[in-house]
């Protein structure tokens, strides 16, 4: 029964952190990235959207993935 259970757990766990994976490099690639140019038309508190994704807002980002996936 145990191992029923590890496997369901597992299944779980693995299909979170897809998902917690995607979205992190979602915020660090794409927008960091690739997008830069294309976020930097934009501008939030004077700051460069494309800018403020790669020093501020992935930051932010990384950090509350860890809280989601402590919880």
């Amino acid at each position: 029964m145990d191992s029923i259970k590890e496997k369901k757990y597992w299944k779980k766990n693995l299909k979170y952190l897809l998902i917690l994976l995607s979205i992190w490099f979602l915020v660090s690639f794409i927008f960091g990235i690739l997008l830069v140019d294309e976020l930097n038309t934009v501008k939030i508190g004077g700051f460069k959207l494309g800018f403020w994704f790669a020093q501020q807002g992935a930051i932010y980002v990384f950090v509350i993935l860890i809280f989601v996936y402590k919880k």
